[in-house]
């Protein structure tokens, strides 16, 4: 398996895709879907990427005392999208280091695959009372396998 192929199986699991349908309380009075959904959206897709990795948002929190806490967010708009359109969010994991975890995201129409909207986030691992923390061990291994890495994180 030459290099650019074992790169792409091993990325893999760092991708999902979700799909979901533009619900009317969405939209503004336009008719069109209002910026700050694509934020939403760019949750969805990031909670089902960690569902997908084999472990909750929710047991990170509850069992483990860590949260992700979006310390930027990034969101290029390129087309419009309305009521009742089905939307693709493909969110990646990007990178990942003790305390830092990096994703983006692609929002595509559904029928045709176009472009939505594009976006990064990048967030900082905190514990309960927001303090820099770093993540466990066993969800920088179940990262690290998702972007294909077995060393310690840089």
């Amino acid at each position: 398996m030459n290099s650019a192929a074992s790169d792409s199986a091993a990325n893999r699991g760092a991708v999902n895709e979700t799909r979901l349908r533009v619900r009317y309380a969405e939209t503004d009075q336009m008719g069109v879907v209002y910026h700050s959904n694509h934020f939403i959206w760019f949750e969805v897709g990031r909670v089902e990427l960690l569902r997908q990795l084999g472990f909750s948002y929710r047991d990170m929190e509850r069992v483990d005392g860590r949260y992700i806490a979006v310390a930027e967010a990034k969101c290029r708009y390129r087309a419009p999208v309305r009521y009742d359109e089905e939307v693709v969010v493909r969110t990646r994991l990007r990178n990942v280091r003790e305390s830092v975890i990096h994703f983006s995201y692609e929002l595509l129409r559904g029928d045709d695959g176009s472009l939505i909207a594009e976006g990064e986030t990048t967030h900082i691992v905190t514990d309960e009372n927001m303090r820099i923390a770093e993540l466990q061990e066993k969800y920088l291994k179940a990262f690290r396998a998702a972007l294909g890495k077995t060393g310690p994180a840089h």
